[in-house]
């Protein structure tokens, strides 16, 4: 599969070729400046002003244009709705949606987009077209995402693209640097830099060589800008040592293989992909040639190209997206509501300086040669409030004539045009007193909103395009978080506010395929659809307000058992302290509502209460009883201490009398099997004696200290040990 953007890199003749198209463009930008000069008081430009000081007109601006437009930036901001990432189709997970929603939201607030939105929409609501970039921030120690307003002047597009610029053929954007900053930029064009934005001075071309490297390469350079048809104070600036830079967004576009899911899935064919390959040969997915478009980024400092690489975004977009007001239809340029509002605040303008003029203004009639002096004297006294003018008394005598008259009647007329030219500049632009919340002549409520609604609906249609660019924004900020965060497994805590249950997402989760053993990722947001739309409630604190208003006196109109159910979303809408924790004690509180619940609860308490004092109790008596225990175990250690020790001694004893008469071992032997005792050993242990030989007269023990039994000499002493036997010493 071909790399994403790789193609053919922009060539000089190419580039020069869109500038020349940006430069056939329709000039509307001298207008939309002029435009934007109006919004921002600067009305009067030097022309008009050297005309009113020629006439004597002082100058007076009253500047509508700019309070009448902000009413409309204001119900932007009123009305702003939160991004909201849902799937895009029902087999898509739920929770991968929230857990992109909460980093979105995340992203929106630390990269300050509704700011950057915002500002765009100020151009867009007044000349026509604003700008906001996408991107990624290229200092590390700041947030690594970047939203911001660029100014129209800066971006050039391809003119003949749809609104969208889904099918441009190039965007470029011209900023002017110091010097200093491309070096940086492009480290290994230092050398080139350094010599075109200085004018090639100190260079001694003479040394330049065509034998290869660095000496070759910038006496190709300099001829190439020697030959550029472009102006040189289009890219360079000597004097203050600046250069611009020119950012080129083009695309490239070519045959490729795709394949396509049956759930509208279509990715590009990867021969090299295992995947691929087997999905294909089973059938399960259709192969089709397709022409798609590559976008490719290059930077150019006036004739050299510093850089040309693919786009370093998956997304395959252009990172500036349009603010688009209204178009021309014949011609597409784009204009807003400041054009029409022009000549009307042009002639508000005018209509104060006369009205001023003719405040002040005097009209003399008189004879020739009435009045002492010359004309521009007569007209500097008149023109003062302590005027002092001198008659020729000769003249009066024969009949000359001198009046100053003050038409103020022609004023009056004048103010009421000034309020008819007040009144007509906002409804050029669908805007009325009511929109602004000035004063007007309703009477009513309904009345009041109505007008307020239809304000609303003459702005419908810019409304919308700046949703639809705000959305555009938004899935381009989604598509860099998610490309960010392909095969990295992360848990996103969702707060549920208290209203829903809090939890936790774990995102791209190993896993495996019980069945086929593949390994796969849980939650994998590679693979989910989503999509990015504006949420219809807006987050404005003003419409929150309203909300818990309309929430509160619906809370008061509700039966008694449905306001525990609404008091957690009524409490939800109040900026309080601990709000969450509020709601979940609440919610907890009211858990156990019913009697039978209650009782249940009191019944299972008690149960275990009781089992746990029958547990203390029987605890207790174990141990009073372990002293006891403890002396039994331990007189049961002596007792078979005991035993052993008389065991042993018995058996000594016995075989002691057995080595001295061994007879006595057979006789013991007949008697235990005789008792039905088995005999364990295989042979006698002791050899049977002889047959007629007689025993050994051997001397009878007559020792006190051997009593066959131990235990005799022990209890009874031996008096009470074995009966005496004949021959036995008394």
């Amino acid at each position: 599969m071909a790399g994403r953007g790789d193609g053919v890199e922009l060539s000089l003749e190419e580039f020069t070729q869109f500038l020349d198209e940006i430069r056939d463009q329709p000039a509307w930008r001298t207008k939309a400046d002029k435009e934007m000069d109006y919004c921002d008081g600067n009305q009067l430009d030097s022309e008009i002003l050297g005309q009113m000081r020629e006439l004597g007109i002082p100058p007076a601006v009253e500047p509508l244009m700019g309070p009448t437009i902000d009413a409309v930036l204001g119900l932007e901001v009123r009305n702003r709705g939160d991004w909201k990432v849902v799937p895009d189709s029902q087999d898509d997970s739920d929770d991968v949606a929230d857990a992109l929603n909460y980093k979105l939201h995340q992203a929106e607030t630390r990269s300050v987009a509704d700011t950057a939105c915002s500002d765009a929409f100020a151009p867009q609501i007044k000349v026509g077209l604003g700008w906001v970039y996408v991107g990624r921030e290229q200092d590390p120690f700041k947030y690594p995402y970047v939203v911001e307003a660029v100014h129209r002047n800066e971006i050039f597009y391809d003119w003949f693209a749809k609104p969208d610029m889904s099918n441009a053929r190039y965007l470029v954007r011209r900023k002017w640097f110091d010097r200093r900053i491309p070096k940086l930029m492009f480290p290994d064009r230092a050398t080139l830099i350094d010599n075109a934005s200085s004018g090639w001075l100190g260079l001694d071309y003479s040394s330049l060589t065509l034998d290869g490297g660095d000496s070759a390469q910038l006496y190709v350079s300099a001829d190439q800008e020697r030959r550029w048809t472009v102006e040189e104070q289009e890219w360079r600036d000597l004097h203050n040592s600046r250069v611009c830079l020119f950012e080129v967004w083009y695309r490239r576009w070519e045959r490729a293989l795709v394949i396509k899911s049956p759930d509208g899935r279509v990715v590009e064919y990867d021969k090299r992909n295992a995947m691929h390959q087997l999905v294909v040969s089973e059938g399960a997915v259709e192969l089709q040639w397709a022409i798609v478009s590559r976008v490719r980024l290059a930077w150019w400092m006036g004739p050299h190209k510093l850089s040309d690489v693919p786009s370093p975004y998956r997304h395959n977009r252009f990172p500036y997206v349009p603010f688009w007001g209204k178009r021309e239809d014949r011609t597409g340029v784009p204009f807003a509501l400041a054009r029409g509002m022009m000549y009307l605040q042009d002639q508000i303008n005018a209509l104060h300086s006369k009205s001023q003029w003719l405040m002040a203004a005097r009209r003399v009639v008189r004879t020739k040669g009435a009045v002492l002096g010359s004309a521009e004297q007569l007209r500097q006294e008149v023109a003062r409030p302590d005027a002092d003018i001198e008659l020729d008394d000769q003249a009066m005598r024969d009949g000359g004539i001198f009046k100053v008259e003050i038409d103020l009647q022609l004023t009056q007329q004048q103010f009421q045009r000034l309020q008819d030219s007040r009144d007509g500049l906002r409804r050029v632009g669908g805007i009325y007193s009511e929109f602004q919340g000035q004063n007007s002549n309703t009477t009513s409520g309904i009345q009041f909103n109505s007008q307020v609604e239809q304000s609303n609906q003459s702005l419908a249609d810019i409304l919308d395009n700046f949703k639809t660019a705000r959305t555009a924004v938004g899935d381009l900020l989604l598509s860099l978080i998610i490309e960010d965060g392909i095969g990295k497994q992360e848990s996103v805590f969702i707060n549920g506010g208290g209203i829903r249950p809090d939890r936790t997402v774990i995102l791209n989760s190993p896993a495996t395929d019980d069945q086929t053993g593949m390994r796969y990722l849980n939650n994998d947001i590679e693979r989910v659809k989503t999509k990015v739309v504006v949420d219809n409630v807006p987050s404005a604190a003003t419409f929150k307000q309203q909300q818990l208003a309309a929430m509160s006196e619906a809370f008061k109109a509700a039966p008694p058992q449905f306001q525990p159910l609404m008091l957690p979303f009524l409490l939800a809408l109040m900026d309080i302290p601990n709000r969450e924790d509020l709601i979940r004690a609440i919610k907890d509180a009211g858990a156990s509502a019913t009697p039978e619940q209650v009782q249940e609860q009191i019944r299972a308490a008690v149960e275990q209460a009781l089992t746990k004092a029958r547990y203390e109790l029987e605890l207790q008596r174990l141990k009073q009883q372990q002293p006891l225990i403890d002396a039994q175990v331990q007189k049961v250690a002596v007792e078979a201490a005991t035993k052993a020790v008389e065991g042993f001694f018995s058996a000594t004893q016995a075989a002691n009398q057995i080595a001295m008469i061994p007879g006595v071992a057979q006789s013991a032997d007949q008697i235990l099997r005789s008792a039905g005792m088995p005999d364990h050993d295989a042979a006698p242990l002791i050899a049977q004696a002889p047959a007629g030989s007689e025993s050994a007269n051997l001397p009878r023990n007559t020792s006190p200290l051997l009593p066959a039994n131990p235990d005799v000499g022990l209890r009874s002493g031996i008096e009470g040990g074995q009966e005496p036997q004949p021959g036995d010493i008394q």
